[in-house]
């Protein structure tokens, strides 16, 4: 059987995609931008509005690398949840957006990156990345720097959920 790169990263992303939909399960709107709480200690944990928040930055940028034009992320994304961020307990629930707007934003630019993925010839993934320095000699192709994005960065990341989760007493998704 042959199947396109474009293919094979969009199908673990749909894995991730899947996963974090479970990961969700269970988590009140109240809890998504709380840090974990053990007893009476609090966790400096990533917690799941952070997360995905995080996570819905990058489906559009996968989509735009293969060179098309993703749907926009509200310009509040950037400023909260950037790689350069970090994760504050947001108990007055004015930090973030709401949980609704996080997981619509994640689950969209998903569902964008992958039907973008899985139309992409063969020839753009093998284009040189668009990254410079450090992130250029990791990933040297459109296709290895998508491949990251949708793969490894996305399970590291959903891990922190899951290990938010279980500080919670939520168990395993």
């Amino acid at each position: 059987m042959s199947r396109s790169h474009g293919n094979c990263i969009a199908d673990s992303l749909e894995l991730s995609l899947d996963y974090a939909n479970r990961l969700l399960a269970g988590i009140g709107a109240d809890r998504f931008a709380r840090l974990a709480a053990v007893g009476a200690t609090t966790v400096e944990s990533n917690h799941p509005a952070f997360v995905l928040g995080h996570l819905g930055l990058y489906g559009p940028r996968i989509v735009s690398l293969l060179g098309g034009t993703p749907a926009p992320v509200p310009e509040r994304f950037a400023a909260v949840f950037s790689k350069d961020d970090t994760c504050v307990d947001d108990a007055a629930g004015t930090t973030y957006p709401p949980m609704a707007e996080v997981v619509e934003v994640f689950r969209h630019g998903c569902t964008e990156a992958i039907a973008a993925l899985r139309a992409a010839p063969d020839d753009v993934l093998q284009r040189p990345t668009p990254m410079t320095g450090r992130m250029a000699e990791l990933f040297p192709t459109v296709g290895s720097l998508a491949g990251f994005l949708a793969g490894s960065h996305m399970m590291m990341h959903l891990g922190q959920v899951s290990a938010w989760r279980r500080m919670e007493g939520l168990g395993a998704a």
